[in-house]
């Protein structure tokens, strides 16, 4: 039997915590203000649309993830859909004649503006399903969320006196299904590929004329029957699940050929746990985690906590009173940032990821941050490389000879110069790149403990006159 309860694991605790941040990724946008231009526009990860509303406009009314698992003492599957519900809020005031409320474009407080903006209620599908009713067919379970509307009054500052508005919040009904099946993998290793389809079933029509990309409006009456920010939390006590990106050799055939689907699953739950998978519209490593320096949500996508709260902090008073009227979790912000130390703040500036001295293991070079990097991935490669007939490995000499054609501009300022090699490492398409540091970088020693080095091509480095990784002629 499939159950909906509520999945508090301590599976989830972790996973959850990195969900939130997805959940909630560009819900509002800096300067956290409704008027601000780029939150006019809202909604974009993980938004599963009525399916009319899919096939007029080309949006997604269902994303599926394919994975891979090891039952093993596993008895069930523990699934958790979250997602958040648009719930439209209007302002209004006393009408003039006193005879009852009037909508309004702002309602002005000494504390905070408020004015009509769309908030997110978020929702959760938790079911425990028993591994052997997944077999052949699966199992579907549907789920429904009511409409209504809800009447908050507004008072000044401090909470008293008489109403000086209210604030109308409306949801409307929406459905949704979810499949989950298993099939096994052939092999002697007991494993099953397991597929969760996630549906809007809301039966939403939009008006009957021709579709017109161009109308916002249209997409914003989709909104209140779309699952936004739809993701999956999924574990299996006693079992595990393989990594999409890094399986088991033996899975590797089974875990290419998986389709996945508007959304990207990766293991969660910390470094070391298999049991705990998030599939999420925003594609991830496996073991994401928040930055321990983070002092709390900012919910601005692509997020860089330094820069927002600086820029947050220099917010006139009545930009701030705008963004605590605009939303619940803008006004935490403006909170927030208002009353961190200056001690947190200088814990936001100049964090270095990745310094892994127990296990040798060595930080990605970011392609946007140094030139040559070109997407090389700290994938183990070859201990050596031969280039010109010469074997070129850690240790080597070499010269750098980038060509004029598909080399980034900085990489002709060091055309000519010496290095010294300090990886030879394999990208995701079998791509060998050459990691050196440059002669007279005053960076080199940081680099090298850091793990960051310039890339590249075997092409582009000249071994002549250099001996081999051993020092060799």
């Amino acid at each position: 039997m499939t159950d909906q309860v509520a999945v508090d694991s301590e599976e989830f605790d972790r996973a959850r915590r990195v969900a939130d941040a997805l959940l909630f990724e560009g819900y509002v946008l800096y300067p956290y203000r409704a008027s601000a231009r780029k939150n006019r526009l809202r909604w974009q990860f993980g938004v599963l649309v009525p399916p009319s509303w899919a096939c007029m406009y080309g949006e997604h009314a269902e994303q599926r993830t394919e994975c891979l698992l090891e039952p093993r003492r596993a008895g069930h599957l523990l699934v958790e859909l979250r997602f958040l519900k648009v719930r439209r809020r209007t302002v209004e005031r006393p009408a003039p004649d006193g005879s009852g409320w009037t909508g309004t474009a702002r309602l002005d407080l000494t504390d905070r503006v408020l004015v009509p903006w769309d908030e997110g209620e978020e929702q959760r599908v938790a079911l425990r399903v028993p591994l052997d009713e997944l077999a052949g067919e699966g199992r579907t379970v549907r789920f429904d969320r009511p409409g209504g509307v809800a009447y908050e009054p507004v008072q000044e500052a401090g909470g008293t006196g008489p109403a000086v508005g209210r604030l109308v919040r409306r949801s409307r009904a929406l459905a949704g299904e979810m499949h989950l099946a298993t099939e096994p993998l052939p092999g002697p290793y007991g494993a099953l590929r397991l597929t969760v389809t996630v549906r809007n079933a809301s039966d939403w029509a939009p008006p009957d004329r021709a579709p017109d990309p161009r109308r916002r409006g249209d997409r914003e009456a989709a909104l209140p029957y779309s699952l936004i920010g739809a993701h999956l939390l999924l574990g299996l006590p006693g079992g595990r699940f393989l990594s999409m990106t890094d399986p088991p050799q033996w899975a590797r055939p089974a875990a290419r050929t998986c389709r996945n689907e508007h959304t990207w699953p990766v293991l969660a739950g910390g470094a070391g746990r298999d049991d705990v998978l998030l599939s999420s519209p925003i594609i991830l490593d496996d073991h994401p985690e928040l930055a321990a320096e983070s002092p709390g949500p900012l919910y601005d996508a692509t997020e860089i906590d330094e820069i927002l709260s600086l820029r947050t902090a220099a917010l006139t008073e009545e930009e701030k009173r705008e963004a605590r009227g605009t939303d619940a979790r803008a006004a935490e912000v403006i909170d927030l940032v208002d009353g961190m130390p200056a001690q947190v703040m200088e814990r936001l500036h100049g964090a270095i990821r990745g310094l892994r001295e127990a296990t040798g293991e060595r930080p990605r070079e970011d392609p946007a941050e140094a030139p040559c990097a070109r997407d090389a991935y700290d994938v183990p490669g070859p201990e050596t490389v031969t280039v010109g007939e010469r074997l070129v490995g850690v240790g080597s000499r070499v010269v750098l000879r980038p060509g004029t054609r598909g080399s980034d501009a900085q990489d002709i300022f060091l055309a000519g110069l010496g290095a010294t090699v300090e990886a030879v490492l394999t990208d995701l398409d079998g791509e060998t790149h050459i990691g050196v540091t440059v002669d007279g970088d005053p960076g080199t020693d940081v680099r090298r403990l850091q793990g960051r080095f310039l890339y590249f091509r075997p092409d582009e480095i000249d071994p002549r006159g250099s001996g081999g990784p051993e020092g060799g002629g």
